[in-house]
């Protein structure tokens, strides 16, 4: 079966768009954008961070840029404490944008 060039179904409309485009003015639109990429960077901790940092990390959450994490290891807290820029660094280059400017560890 031949499609002829005028016919609608041989032809992507060009006022379509994919999922991912849907979702990403859906959360424009809602004012979620932020939101969502926080959540993004909590959930990706153990990934970006490792397991052994992840199984001594209690509780972990974002509030006004800041990065809020409990460790219930001295040596470990230490070690993030010298490495904050390196972890921001990291965050930004994941996520690809500036959603935290502070890490308080506690």
């Amino acid at each position: 079966m031949k499609y002829k060039k005028n016919d609608p179904t041989s032809q992507r409309r060009s006022n379509t768009y994919t999922v991912g485009e849907a979702i990403k003015d859906l959360l424009n639109v809602y004012r979620l954008q932020g939101k969502f990429d926080e959540t993004r960077l909590v959930d990706s901790w153990e990934q970006l961070m490792g397991k052994s940092i992840a199984a001594r990390t209690n509780k972990l959450f974002i509030k006004d840029k800041k990065l809020f994490v409990q460790v219930n290891s001295a040596p470990l807290k230490n070690e993030l404490k010298l490495s904050k820029p390196k972890i921001i660094e990291i965050f930004e280059k994941e996520i690809g944008k500036d959603i935290i400017n502070e890490i308080v560890l506690l």
